[in-house]
């Protein structure tokens, strides 16, 4: 069973096609990694797939409904939310105003209830602030509510970042290099937090050029290269793929991987 599917993709920039025909589908509930050198095509495909660019042929199809190409606003109702590789917190606010706004934005208190199964019932500013609290706490992030998203390091901004995303309610959640800038202990966290979003029944696909991350959460991979899929499977299979070890390195070596 499919959530989504993304049939034959392609985008060109002038005479460079950087989507060259790319197909796959998305389970619920799972995490799909998006690898591939430098210039390989990622980052024009995820913007592709969260309505930020449109696409010269194929088609996105989320939960049955077909969604027309680069109309982002489309694909964010439908339940498609991504992140940026550069942050775009309200640093002014705080990192539990920061959800509540996300929450407040769309469905995501309602959803925030069905996961906890418990709800503030006195009104809608309270019941967006407790099911941001929830939340946070879902992620154990709760200790940093009360903080400025201006004084979060680099590891604490893409957390709430994520969190954020994750509270707009979606069906897929688009990570654009949310290891960036981060070291072990914070790459560490993330992994977790990416993991508890299936939990949350929602699906993700994460772009990364942290292969041990991709490796290490991915129910599924797809490598890219030149703008095309040249290996799409389970994470062990990935990894021993001749044609994708040839992308990184230029010759059969498996210390990359």
């Amino acid at each position: 069973m499919s959530l989504m599917e993304v049939a034959h993709i392609s985008k060109s920039f002038g005479g460079l096609k950087a989507v060259d025909d790319i197909s796959f589908d998305i389970a619920p509930r799972t995490i799909t990694g998006l690898i591939g050198p430098n210039g390989a095509g990622k980052s024009s495909l995820f913007n592709c797939l969260s309505g930020f660019d449109s696409f010269d042929e194929g088609s996105v199809t989320l939960d049955g409904q077909d969604l027309p190409c680069g109309k982002q606003r489309v694909f964010l109702e439908a339940g498609i939310a991504r992140t940026f590789q550069n942050t775009s917190l309200f640093d002014d606010m705080t990192v539990l105003e920061n959800i509540i706004v996300a929450l407040s934005s769309g469905k995501g208190a309602d959803f925030i209830s069905a996961v906890f199964k418990r709800f503030s019932t006195r009104n809608a500013d309270d019941e967006n602030k407790e099911a941001a609290r929830l939340l946070l706490s879902k992620f154990s992030l709760d200790g940093i509510e009360d903080k400025d998203c201006g004084s979060l390091g680099a590891g604490q901004r893409r957390l709430v970042e994520v969190v954020r995303a994750c509270a707009m309610r979606p069906k897929v959640v688009l990570l654009d290099e949310p290891a960036a800038g981060l070291n072990a202990t914070e790459t560490s966290h993330l992994m977790e937090v990416v993991k508890r979003i299936c939990d949350m029944d929602m699906s993700v696909i994460v772009v990364e050029h942290d292969i041990r991350l991709i490796m290490g959460i991915s129910d599924d991979v797809i490598c890219m290269d030149h703008g095309a899929k040249i290996a799409q499977g389970p994470p062990h299979i990935i990894q021993k793929d001749e044609a994708v070890i040839e992308a990184y390195l230029g010759r059969a070596h498996n210390s990359v991987l």
